[in-house]
């Protein structure tokens, strides 16, 4: 049985569980969150992205980089 809030699908709930898809520290990510550096929303009070949209910010940003 899955649950509905397992963030095993596109949505990623919390900056832990963004954090660890991005292989950065909390910190790290409240830092992007909040300076508007990376796409991300707020689920009521919780910081929440989309796994599609973070993983094509990543590759714009590596394309970016070798350009």
């Amino acid at each position: 049985m899955q649950s509905d809030n397992d963030n095993s699908g596109d949505l990623l709930m919390g900056a832990d569980t963004i954090a660890k898809f991005l292989g950065i520290s909390r910190r790290q990510t409240y830092r992007l969150v909040y300076d508007g550096l990376i796409p991300s929303f707020k689920l009521g009070g919780t910081v929440s992205a989309r796994r599609s949209s973070l993983t094509k910010w990543l590759a714009e940003q590596e394309a970016r980089a070798a350009a």
